[in-house]
């Protein structure tokens, strides 16, 4: 049987809240049904799948790295998949036209803003000051309203938590990493079988990490593979907590420190535990800095890929420390959002 619990104490979630009301902690999903290999019955929470043109996203091999394109996606990003699962489950608590608040400036608040439009939802998005203007104009395309909030990211969070309306904040609704486990069950599907040994992905709240691992273990515990790939997170130097607790280095989150992949910048994400789990004893945490960011989107740019800055510091991270026989790159944004 299907429930939501905390991933502390297990308590179970009544509806849609985002914290414990017992201990405070996050709420998980873990599937305890079998591997089907269709949306259908590999999500079977959700009553029906909203669809705004999904398709399978590609992967191409440069010099012997295979890509994952992932932001051949509908809103250019791979944020669509746990969008997806997050607001077509929300369809089984709200009505049309509740009111949804989500606290991202980037591509989560342009994904929610275009599925929840979708859904029948009033969408607010909140975002600092300093947005990207590019991404901002993504949102308010698809119908969502931008609020600006002065102040740190968690003075963002929490002026979204706390509006009118139900609170689906990407990095707290277990639904919405909870949709990413499609991206890993993609890969194994296009590499019938032969998995990379070591996958690369860029690393903020850790959503996209933990959605591939519970994907994977799915895999693992459905039968269908032997082991799970070893994930390489990649972080922007000197924004890097949870490289930092990986690494056992010591870590400053009001440093005031930023960098130019801004979409990878959080100083104290709240998965950080289950991360840190994740990446585990075959894993690893890579922090690269703004010229070895830059230096791996040129490449990849004049190679023929347009990526996000925060997408090519995946890809700057195995520049600088490549693992495995068969490694895999998730490029996860769409550039043209970043010129």
């Amino acid at each position: 049987m299907f429930d939501v619990r905390c991933s502390s104490c297990g308590s179970a979630r009544k509806r849609l809240e985002f914290r414990c009301g017992s201990c405070g902690s996050i709420f998980d999903i873990r599937p305890n049904w079998k591997y089907h290999g269709n949306d259908r019955d590999d999500f079977p929470y959700v009553k029906k799948l909203i669809s705004l043109g999904e398709t399978v996203t590609p992967i191409v091999m440069r010099n012997g790295i295979s890509m994952k394109l992932d932001y051949f996606s509908p809103t250019y990003s791979y944020k669509d998949r746990g969008s997806r699962v997050m607001i077509s489950s929300a369809q089984s608590f709200l009505e049309r036209g509740a009111i949804v608040n989500e606290d991202s400036s980037g591509n989560a608040g342009a994904s929610v803003s275009a599925y929840g439009t979708a859904a029948g939802f009033k969408v607010n998005i909140f975002a600092s000051g300093n947005s990207n203007e590019t991404k901002i104009r993504q949102i308010r395309s698809y119908g969502g309203d931008v609020h600006f909030v002065t102040g740190s990211r968690e003075n963002v969070a929490r002026a979204a938590m706390s509006a009118e309306g139900t609170y689906l904040g990407h990095a707290y609704i277990p639904e919405f990493r909870d949709g990413i486990r499609s991206l890993a069950y993609e890969i194994f599907r296009q590499t019938e079988g032969k998995l990379p040994d070591a996958i690369y992905l860029p690393l903020s709240a850790g959503s996209l990490l933990l959605g591939m691992h519970s994907g994977f273990r799915h895999l693992m515990e459905s039968g269908e593979i032997d082991s799970i790939p070893a994930f390489i997170a990649v972080q922007p130097y000197g924004v890097d907590p949870i490289c930092s607790r990986v690494n056992r280095e010591e870590y400053d989150p009001d440093n005031g420190k930023t960098s130019i992949a801004d979409a990878l910048v959080t100083r104290r994400p709240v998965l950080m535990d289950l991360v840190v789990a994740a990446i585990g004893k075959n894993g690893s945490c890579v922090s690269v800095n703004d010229a070895e960011i830059m230096a791996a989107w040129r490449n990849l740019a004049e190679s023929g890929f347009l990526v996000e800055y925060s997408s090519a510091a995946a890809y700057a991270g195995i520049m600088k420390k490549r693992l495995g026989d068969r490694p895999l790159i998730v490029l996860t944004g769409n550039g043209l959002k970043s010129l």
